[in-house]
Protein backbone atom coordinates (compact mmCIF):
# COMPACT_ATOMS: atom_id res chain seq x y z
CA UNK A 1 0.00 0.00 0.00
CA UNK A 2 1.25 3.59 -1.07
CA UNK A 3 1.57 5.69 1.67
CA UNK A 4 1.36 9.42 -0.53
CA UNK A 5 3.10 11.12 2.23
CA UNK A 6 5.95 9.03 2.25
CA UNK A 7 5.80 10.03 -1.29
CA UNK A 8 5.64 13.44 -1.21
CA UNK A 9 9.35 13.21 0.85
CA UNK A 10 11.21 11.21 -1.20
CA UNK A 11 9.56 13.61 -4.13
CA UNK A 12 11.37 16.49 -2.20
CA UNK A 13 15.11 14.57 -2.13
CA UNK A 14 14.30 13.47 -5.74
CA UNK A 15 16.74 17.14 -6.62
CA UNK A 16 19.09 16.57 -3.87
CA UNK A 17 22.75 17.96 -4.84
CA UNK A 18 24.02 14.61 -2.63
CA UNK A 19 23.74 12.35 -6.10
CA UNK A 20 24.05 8.82 -3.96
CA UNK A 21 20.96 10.29 -2.29
CA UNK A 22 18.90 11.29 -5.43
CA UNK A 23 19.66 7.91 -7.09
CA UNK A 24 18.33 6.07 -3.78
CA UNK A 25 15.60 7.94 -3.46
CA UNK A 26 14.81 7.19 -7.95
CA UNK A 27 15.38 3.34 -7.06
CA UNK A 28 12.85 3.51 -4.07
CA UNK A 29 10.39 5.16 -6.13
CA UNK A 30 10.91 2.96 -8.85
CA UNK A 31 10.58 0.03 -6.48
CA UNK A 32 6.52 0.81 -6.43
CA UNK A 33 5.81 0.35 -10.00
CA UNK A 34 3.49 1.79 -11.89
CA UNK A 35 0.91 2.55 -8.51
CA UNK A 36 3.15 5.53 -7.77
CA UNK A 37 2.71 7.32 -11.25
CA UNK A 38 -0.54 9.13 -10.42
CA UNK A 39 1.58 10.80 -7.29
CA UNK A 40 4.39 11.67 -9.37
CA UNK A 41 2.28 13.50 -12.01
CA UNK A 42 0.46 15.42 -8.90
CA UNK A 43 3.76 16.24 -7.91
CA UNK A 44 4.74 17.35 -11.74
CA UNK A 45 1.58 19.69 -11.75
CA UNK A 46 2.71 21.41 -8.54
CA UNK A 47 6.28 21.86 -8.74
CA UNK A 48 7.59 25.09 -10.81
CA UNK A 49 11.10 23.91 -10.47
CA UNK A 50 11.66 23.02 -14.27
CA UNK A 51 14.57 20.17 -12.97
CA UNK A 52 12.90 18.44 -10.85
CA UNK A 53 9.93 18.26 -13.35
CA UNK A 54 12.42 16.69 -15.58
CA UNK A 55 13.01 14.44 -13.25
CA UNK A 56 9.35 13.69 -12.51
CA UNK A 57 9.23 13.11 -16.31
CA UNK A 58 12.34 11.16 -16.51
CA UNK A 59 11.15 8.92 -13.75
CA UNK A 60 7.14 8.09 -14.86
CA UNK A 61 8.91 7.34 -18.58
CA UNK A 62 11.07 4.58 -16.59
CA UNK A 63 8.52 3.04 -14.73
CA UNK A 64 6.27 3.30 -17.94
CA UNK A 65 9.20 1.24 -20.01
CA UNK A 66 9.62 -1.35 -17.78
CA UNK A 67 6.40 -2.08 -17.68
CA UNK A 68 5.70 -2.02 -21.21
CA UNK A 69 9.09 -4.45 -21.44
CA UNK A 70 8.28 -7.22 -18.38
CA UNK A 71 4.14 -7.30 -20.09
CA UNK A 72 6.15 -7.78 -23.31
CA UNK A 73 8.29 -10.56 -21.85
CA UNK A 74 5.09 -12.18 -20.13
CA UNK A 75 3.49 -12.30 -23.87
CA UNK A 76 6.21 -13.59 -25.28
CA UNK A 77 7.10 -16.24 -22.78
CA UNK A 78 3.40 -17.02 -22.75
CA UNK A 79 3.38 -18.26 -26.02
CA UNK A 80 2.58 -14.94 -28.04
CA UNK A 81 -1.00 -16.12 -28.87
CA UNK A 82 -2.96 -13.18 -29.07
CA UNK A 83 -1.02 -11.18 -31.86
CA UNK A 84 -3.87 -7.72 -31.06
CA UNK A 85 -2.56 -7.93 -26.95
CA UNK A 86 1.58 -8.05 -28.48
CA UNK A 87 0.52 -4.78 -30.48
CA UNK A 88 -1.19 -3.62 -28.09
CA UNK A 89 1.85 -3.53 -25.61
CA UNK A 90 3.82 -2.22 -28.24
CA UNK A 91 1.75 0.48 -28.82
CA UNK A 92 2.18 1.42 -24.70
CA UNK A 93 5.68 1.98 -25.28
CA UNK A 94 4.53 5.38 -27.03
CA UNK A 95 0.82 6.04 -25.54
CA UNK A 96 1.29 4.32 -22.02
CA UNK A 97 -2.21 6.11 -20.70
CA UNK A 98 -4.42 5.07 -23.78
CA UNK A 99 -7.00 3.20 -22.63
CA UNK A 100 -6.15 -0.48 -24.30
CA UNK A 101 -10.01 -1.06 -24.51
CA UNK A 102 -10.18 1.49 -26.77
CA UNK A 103 -8.00 -0.16 -29.88
CA UNK A 104 -9.93 -3.83 -28.81
CA UNK A 105 -13.75 -1.78 -29.75
CA UNK A 106 -12.25 -0.18 -32.64
CA UNK A 107 -11.52 -3.69 -33.89
CA UNK A 108 -14.72 -5.52 -32.38
CA UNK A 109 -16.67 -2.67 -34.80
CA UNK A 110 -14.70 -3.55 -38.12
CA UNK A 111 -15.09 -6.97 -37.35
CA UNK A 112 -18.87 -6.84 -36.90
CA UNK A 113 -19.31 -4.97 -39.73
CA UNK A 114 -17.64 -7.57 -41.67
CA UNK A 115 -19.50 -10.24 -39.60
CA UNK A 116 -22.76 -8.96 -40.90
CA UNK A 117 -22.20 -9.01 -44.77
CA UNK A 118 -20.29 -12.52 -44.12
CA UNK A 119 -21.58 -15.53 -45.55
CA UNK A 120 -19.94 -18.54 -44.41
CA UNK A 121 -21.01 -20.49 -47.65
CA UNK A 122 -18.55 -17.82 -49.03
CA UNK A 123 -15.13 -18.84 -51.22
CA UNK A 124 -11.82 -17.86 -49.59
CA UNK A 125 -11.87 -15.30 -52.59
CA UNK A 126 -15.22 -13.81 -51.89
CA UNK A 127 -14.53 -13.24 -47.99
CA UNK A 128 -11.13 -11.25 -49.00
CA UNK A 129 -13.36 -9.43 -51.10
CA UNK A 130 -15.74 -8.69 -48.35
CA UNK A 131 -12.85 -7.72 -46.27
CA UNK A 132 -11.40 -5.54 -48.59
CA UNK A 133 -14.94 -3.73 -49.22
CA UNK A 134 -15.19 -3.33 -45.39
CA UNK A 135 -11.66 -2.65 -44.42
CA UNK A 136 -10.87 0.26 -47.68
CA UNK A 137 -14.14 1.11 -48.70
CA UNK A 138 -15.97 1.39 -45.93
CA UNK A 139 -13.44 2.47 -43.44
CA UNK A 140 -11.04 3.98 -45.94
CA UNK A 141 -7.22 1.94 -44.57
CA UNK A 142 -4.54 3.10 -46.72
CA UNK A 143 -1.06 2.32 -47.31
CA UNK A 144 1.17 5.31 -46.13
CA UNK A 145 2.68 6.54 -48.94
CA UNK A 146 3.72 10.15 -48.53
CA UNK A 147 5.14 9.45 -45.09
CA UNK A 148 6.14 5.78 -44.84
CA UNK A 149 8.64 5.56 -42.24
CA UNK A 150 7.12 7.53 -39.68
CA UNK A 151 6.91 5.63 -36.40
CA UNK A 152 3.10 6.77 -36.18
CA UNK A 153 2.84 3.76 -38.78
CA UNK A 154 3.77 1.38 -36.32
CA UNK A 155 1.53 1.76 -33.55
CA UNK A 156 -1.90 0.46 -34.09
CA UNK A 157 -3.59 3.02 -32.06
CA UNK A 158 -2.91 5.98 -34.55
CA UNK A 159 -3.30 3.74 -37.82
CA UNK A 160 -6.74 2.73 -36.17
CA UNK A 161 -7.46 6.46 -35.95
CA UNK A 162 -5.25 7.78 -39.11
CA UNK A 163 -6.30 5.12 -41.47
CA UNK A 164 -3.01 5.28 -42.60
CA UNK A 165 -0.15 2.76 -41.98
CA UNK A 166 2.86 0.58 -43.28
CA UNK A 167 2.66 -2.95 -44.63
CA UNK A 168 2.96 -4.60 -41.14
CA UNK A 169 0.50 -2.68 -39.08
CA UNK A 170 -2.20 -2.74 -41.97
CA UNK A 171 -1.23 -6.44 -42.41
CA UNK A 172 -1.49 -7.25 -38.65
CA UNK A 173 -4.91 -5.37 -38.69
CA UNK A 174 -6.01 -7.49 -41.61
CA UNK A 175 -4.84 -10.77 -39.94
CA UNK A 176 -6.57 -10.19 -36.47
CA UNK A 177 -9.79 -9.52 -37.84
CA UNK A 178 -9.98 -12.03 -40.26
CA UNK A 179 -8.80 -14.52 -37.57
CA UNK A 180 -11.73 -12.79 -35.26
CA UNK A 181 -14.03 -14.11 -37.88
CA UNK A 182 -12.46 -17.83 -38.24
CA UNK A 183 -10.85 -16.90 -41.57
CA UNK A 184 -7.59 -18.59 -41.80
CA UNK A 185 -5.24 -15.33 -42.83
CA UNK A 186 -1.72 -14.82 -41.83
CA UNK A 187 1.18 -12.87 -41.77
CA UNK A 188 3.80 -14.14 -44.46
CA UNK A 189 7.14 -12.64 -43.46
CA UNK A 190 8.62 -11.81 -47.18
CA UNK A 191 11.98 -9.68 -47.16
CA UNK A 192 11.23 -5.83 -47.41
CA UNK A 193 8.00 -6.27 -48.06
CA UNK A 194 5.32 -8.01 -45.33
CA UNK A 195 2.43 -10.13 -46.69
CA UNK A 196 -0.78 -12.06 -45.82
CA UNK A 197 -1.55 -15.76 -46.91
CA UNK A 198 -5.00 -17.51 -47.16
CA UNK A 199 -4.23 -20.74 -45.80
CA UNK A 200 -6.44 -24.38 -46.33
CA UNK A 201 -6.93 -25.32 -43.47
CA UNK A 202 -6.93 -28.84 -44.50
CA UNK A 203 -3.51 -28.67 -45.53
CA UNK A 204 -1.99 -26.33 -42.64
CA UNK A 205 1.56 -26.69 -42.87
CA UNK A 206 4.39 -25.61 -45.21
CA UNK A 207 3.91 -23.28 -48.79
CA UNK A 208 1.33 -25.66 -50.40
CA UNK A 209 -0.72 -24.71 -47.90
CA UNK A 210 -1.59 -20.98 -48.76
CA UNK A 211 -3.98 -20.76 -51.57
CA UNK A 212 -3.09 -17.25 -52.31
CA UNK A 213 -1.25 -14.59 -51.30
CA UNK A 214 -2.96 -10.63 -50.26
CA UNK A 215 -0.72 -7.58 -50.11
CA UNK A 216 -2.77 -5.10 -47.49
CA UNK A 217 -0.81 -2.05 -48.49
CA UNK A 218 -2.21 -2.74 -51.49
CA UNK A 219 -6.13 -2.76 -50.91
CA UNK A 220 -6.09 -5.98 -50.28
CA UNK A 221 -4.68 -7.09 -53.51
CA UNK A 222 -4.80 -10.97 -54.01
CA UNK A 223 -1.89 -12.64 -55.91
CA UNK A 224 0.23 -15.98 -56.19
CA UNK A 225 3.33 -18.03 -55.42
CA UNK A 226 4.58 -16.77 -58.68
CA UNK A 227 4.44 -13.24 -58.28
CA UNK A 228 6.67 -13.83 -54.64
CA UNK A 229 8.97 -15.62 -56.93
CA UNK A 230 9.30 -12.90 -59.45
CA UNK A 231 9.85 -10.42 -56.26
CA UNK A 232 12.28 -12.07 -54.81
CA UNK A 233 14.38 -12.32 -57.97
CA UNK A 234 14.30 -8.94 -58.53
CA UNK A 235 16.10 -8.50 -54.94
CA UNK A 236 18.31 -11.19 -56.12
CA UNK A 237 17.33 -13.65 -52.96
CA UNK A 238 17.22 -17.53 -52.97
CA UNK A 239 13.83 -18.18 -51.93
CA UNK A 240 13.38 -19.42 -48.53
CA UNK A 241 10.21 -21.44 -47.58
CA UNK A 242 9.91 -19.10 -44.68
CA UNK A 243 9.13 -16.20 -47.51
CA UNK A 244 6.23 -18.52 -48.35
CA UNK A 245 4.94 -19.67 -45.34
CA UNK A 246 3.01 -18.32 -42.35
CA UNK A 247 5.05 -16.87 -39.99
CA UNK A 248 4.40 -16.58 -35.99
CA UNK A 249 3.16 -13.78 -33.88
CA UNK A 250 6.20 -13.47 -32.17
CA UNK A 251 8.01 -12.95 -35.94
CA UNK A 252 5.45 -9.81 -36.52
CA UNK A 253 6.22 -8.30 -33.31
CA UNK A 254 9.56 -8.22 -34.27
CA UNK A 255 9.71 -6.79 -37.85
CA UNK A 256 6.96 -4.22 -36.10
CA UNK A 257 9.52 -3.50 -33.28
CA UNK A 258 12.49 -2.73 -35.95
CA UNK A 259 10.47 -1.11 -38.29
CA UNK A 260 10.86 1.37 -35.23
CA UNK A 261 14.12 1.21 -34.98
CA UNK A 262 14.88 1.87 -38.41
CA UNK A 263 11.86 5.01 -38.23
CA UNK A 264 13.90 6.21 -35.06
CA UNK A 265 17.20 6.18 -36.29
CA UNK A 266 16.78 8.48 -39.20
CA UNK A 267 14.77 10.81 -36.72
CA UNK A 268 18.36 10.93 -34.79
CA UNK A 269 16.29 9.93 -31.62
CA UNK A 270 19.02 7.98 -30.10
CA UNK A 271 17.55 7.23 -26.46
CA UNK A 272 14.01 5.51 -28.46
CA UNK A 273 16.32 3.45 -30.76
CA UNK A 274 17.98 2.41 -27.48
CA UNK A 275 14.58 1.72 -25.95
CA UNK A 276 13.21 -0.52 -28.42
CA UNK A 277 16.12 -2.35 -28.92
CA UNK A 278 15.64 -3.60 -25.60
CA UNK A 279 12.19 -4.32 -26.00
CA UNK A 280 13.21 -6.14 -29.40
CA UNK A 281 16.19 -8.19 -27.17
CA UNK A 282 13.71 -9.55 -25.17
CA UNK A 283 11.30 -11.21 -28.18
CA UNK A 284 14.75 -12.59 -29.48
CA UNK A 285 15.83 -14.45 -26.37
CA UNK A 286 15.44 -18.44 -26.27
CA UNK A 287 12.00 -18.99 -24.71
Amino acid sequence: MINPKEIESLVKLLDDPDKEISEHVEDKLLSYGTEVIEYLESAWEQSFDALLQNRLEDLIHKIQFTNVKRELELWYLGGAFDLLQGVIIINKYQYPDLDPQRIINQIEDIKREIWLQLLYESSPVEKVKLINHVLYGIYGFSGNTTNHQDPQNSYISQVLESKKGNQISLAAIYSIIAQKLDIPIYGVNLPQHFILGYVDESNEYGQDSVLFYINAFNKGFIFGKRDVDSFLKQLNLKPESTFYEPCRNEDIVRRILRNLIASYTKLGYDQKVKEIEELLSVVEREK
